[in-house]
């Protein structure tokens, strides 16, 4: 097979980043994808290649979108940690302060905290809904205001794959009278100039990759009988084909339906990564940054079947996730995209791609390029 041409820069001390990037072509592990790599704020790897669609007839471009399922959250945890920084909401609040339908069903204790880690034991909801259901904000969220939580919260985690955020993205909505969509563009991807988008124009549409779904055994929640594991898969069931949707795209969808690519990623998490600065401005303090860290929950997470350590809409080092700097914060979206912020090293590292592993937690792909630059930084 002819070798896929890798477009791009790279920091020449970095070569070995572009290397693993390309030995994922070669291995048929790509259809078509991006990495980027920021260091104190610059670029330093913003990297491409491959196709848009499956039968390799559009090139990746520069400018190529993609929908990177949960990644997407990172970009909602941010704006609740941007809200929280400027003094206009508390993650230690109980929820029903600024959303008070959801103190029923013995939801009144449970705090903003519980939602951004995944604990509030909302991992799904219990009304049968359709693929549509996602599209009508007011029907998902009032729906999980009036549920009853499938556990104790602050108990356990567990892993809201989709309903976080709607959750967290109803606070903001009650905070700051705007959709997450919205604020977010105004205060964070608008002014740093970042290619992301919770909620695409139709203007936007031409530039989007298509995803190619993972092999039938990698479908979310395969072979479970976790009644749990199988309402957060199913109900309703997400089928990758629906990004392809003008809906879909439009409609927010906070917890993942963000259309972005590995550099708009890259350069909105370099606020987290450089202590609230990005792009000349300060967006947020570097304490309101640092508060992303501060451990939340920590165990076998229901869902994923996996331990796990939850900070603040992020997951932190430990559990499965190894990392060289203690001050790291990561999240990845189904089929392999992947936002890691490392605090200590000013580094941020995005991956976004249109051809799904057959994992939710183990793909391997991003790990080469990371690998790569942590060889880099251990090498002094």
């Amino acid at each position: 097979m002819s070798q896929t041409e890798i477009h791009g820069t790279v920091e020449p001390r970095f070569v070995a980043v572009r290397n693993a990037f390309a030995q994922n072509f070669i291995n048929g592990e790509e259809n078509g994808a991006a990495f980027c790599m920021t260091l104190d704020g610059k670029p330093v790897v913003d990297i491409w290649g491959g196709f848009v669609d499956e039968a390799q007839t559009k090139p990746w471009q520069q400018d190529t979108i993609v929908n990177v399922y949960s990644t997407t959250k990172t970009m909602t945890a941010l704006t609740a940690l941007y809200l929280a920084d400027k003094g206009a909401l508390k993650f230690e609040d109980p929820v029903a302060k600024y959303w008070p339908e959801f103190a029923a069903a013995g939801k009144a204790d449970v705090t903003v905290a519980h939602l951004m880690s995944h604990s509030a034991g909302l991992s799904g909801w219990k009304e049968p809904l359709v693929r549509e259901d996602l599209y009508d904000w007011e029907k998902a969220t009032s729906l999980l205001a009036a549920q009853e939580p499938y556990w104790k919260p602050g108990s356990a985690p567990g892993y809201h794959a989709m309903t976080q955020g709607y959750l967290v993205g109803e606070v903001i909505r009650r905070v700051a009278g705007e959709t997450v969509g919205t604020l977010f563009r105004k205060e964070i991807a608008g002014p740093l100039g970042a290619d992301f988008h919770i909620g695409l124009p139709a203007t936007e549409d031409h530039r989007v990759a298509d995803l190619t779904p993972p092999p039938a055994s990698g479908t979310l929640g395969q072979g479970t009988a976790d009644p749990l594991i199988t309402n957060m898969a199913s109900n309703p069931p997400i089928n990758p084909l629906d990004t392809r949707s003008r809906a879909w795209r439009a409609a927010e969808i906070p917890a993942a339906g963000g259309t972005g690519n590995a550099r708009s990623v890259a350069l909105v998490h370099t606020i987290l990564a450089n202590g609230g600065h990005a792009n000349g401005k300060q967006i947020m303090s570097e304490a309101g940054c640092r508060k992303a860290l501060e451990l939340q929950i920590e165990g076998n997470d229901k869902i994923l079947g996996i331990p796990v350590r939850y900070g603040l809409g992020f997951g932190l080092p430990g559990g499965v996730a190894n990392f060289p700097n203690p001050n790291t914060l990561f999240w990845g979206g189904y089929g392999g995209s992947l936002a890691v912020i490392d605090m200590d090293q000013h580094a941020t590292y995005a991956y976004a791609m249109n051809k799904m592993a057959p994992t939710t937690t183990g793909d391997m792909r991003a790990f080469g390029m990371l690998m790569a630059a942590w060889q880099v930084f251990m090498a002094g």
